[in-house]
């Protein structure tokens, strides 16, 4: 369950204003906003939550442990989180000038504007985290954590006798919701998705390779100001188009052939999720054209649907089930069988940090939740899949399509397309 409605509604609120009034903290989201998540999280905290910045492995493609940069907005290796119910904070490492040389100066704890830097009342030296934790625990019954972690399970080792929880699911609730800050930079990954399938349309030619595509689709974004790929672009003509994760990208395509194009971009750290399937050469086949539009139809059967209080997941009554029962009672494979059957994969996930961000199973929609709605088809026999897929808002009444200015009806594409 997620915070009450009166709750969401003043945070939506006090984030409006903080947006207005605040300085952007790294990313676009106001420092304001990160102090309000951990205060948030405080208020049912009823044990000590300790999280470590992800390692660095490879500091030349580091990319931070989403749930510690959704409540610290601190991007560098070697911090740690550690939060009470009356507690917050944040352990540095100390100036390493040989690992500055190579990656550049980080914030020490002894900086004089590290409070500044951090948003954090409270920052110690990295060494003070077993003392600081050993302190917590004497009034702290639980402690929550991210399971798996080596850097972890070392510490708890100084508490065997302490109850655990789970520090993903307790951060999990607040980041099913999503802020104006968050809606904003998920609209720009959105925008600029939207303008790289585009130019991928354009691009479109039977004898190029793949790669190509992706290449031009990833050059687009990266030009409108996006870091990253939100994952790894799917470019999948012909019987790869039948490959759910088919991300090789190297086959040549034919003009006959229909390509899905699962590729988005990532801004500002959070993701966008959009696919779209086209002809190579620019003009669906017959038998093309029908498998595209149950698959749109079934798209646009359960985005009608959305609205607070469905379920994304499986079972009578959800999202996952008016989709299928669209595809299975249109159309039918070259044996005559019902085509539910080739929708092998979930209609939908939340979309934020990460592409599939946490959610709880089965949870009931709610206003400011993100989601994809996705149906397939996929028949391997006829080398023909087909993917529509757009990143939703939950609002109170309904959705909102936030890659809706990608066009998917058979006429607008087949005007588009190598054109």
């Amino acid at each position: 369950m997620g915070p009450p409605h009166a709750i969401l509604f003043v945070m939506r609120m006090l984030v409006g204003v903080l947006l207005l009034i605040a300085p952007a903290f790294a990313d676009g989201i106001p420092r304001e906003e990160y102090q309000a998540r951990r205060t948030q999280l405080r208020k049912t905290l009823d044990g000590v939550l300790v999280l470590f910045a992800k390692a660095d492995d490879d500091l030349r493609d580091y990319i931070q442990e989403p749930n510690f940069l959704y409540l610290t907005g601190w991007r560098d290796p070697g911090a740690v989180l550690m939060m009470t119910a009356n507690e917050e904070i944040l352990f540095l490492p100390l100036h390493n000038r040989t690992s500055e040389i190579f990656y550049g100066r980080v914030i020490d704890p002894n900086d004089k504007d590290v409070f500044e830097k951090t948003g954090f009342n409270a920052v110690l030296p990295r060494s003070a985290v077993e003392t600081t934790f050993l302190r917590l625990i004497e009034a702290s019954p639980k402690i929550y954590s991210e399971r798996g972690d080596a850097q972890v399970e070392k510490l708890k080792g100084l508490a065997p006798l302490h109850e655990e929880g789970s520090a993903t699911a307790l951060v999990a609730k607040l980041r099913e919701y999503k802020s104006p800050a968050e809606l904003a930079l998920i609209q720009k990954a959105s925008d600029a998705t939207v303008a790289a399938h585009l130019a991928a349309w354009h691009a479109m030619k039977a004898g190029k390779s793949e790669y190509e595509i992706a290449a031009v689709m990833t050059n687009t974004y990266f030009s409108l100001g996006c870091e990253r790929s939100a994952y790894a672009p799917i470019v999948g003509s012909g019987p790869n188009s039948v490959i759910l994760h088919y991300s090789a990208n190297r086959r040549r395509m034919d003009a006959s052939e229909v390509v899905v194009m699962d590729v988005a971009a990532e801004c500002g750290d959070y993701a966008m999720d959009v696919t779209r399937t086209v002809p190579v050469n620019g003009k669906f086949s017959a038998r093309q054209r029908e498998i595209y539009e149950i698959v749109l139809g079934a798209q646009k059967a359960a985005i009608a649907a959305v609205k607070p209080g469905i379920k994304a997941g499986r079972g009578e009554g959800t999202l996952q089930q008016i989709a299928y029962d669209y595809i299975n009672t249109h159309g039918k494979d070259s044996h005559g069988a019902p085509l539910g059957k080739y929708f092998t994969h979930g209609l939908s996930h939340h979309v934020g940090l990460d592409v599939h961000d946490p959610s709880e199973p089965g949870v009931e929609l709610k206003a400011g939740m993100v989601i994809t709605i996705e149906p397939g088809i996929y028949i391997p026999e006829e080398n023909i899949g087909v993917r529509i897929e757009d990143t939703i808002l939950v609002t109170d009444n309904g959705s909102k399509i936030l890659s809706g200015g990608l066009p998917k009806e058979v006429e607008e594409i087949e005007r588009l397309v190598g054109k």
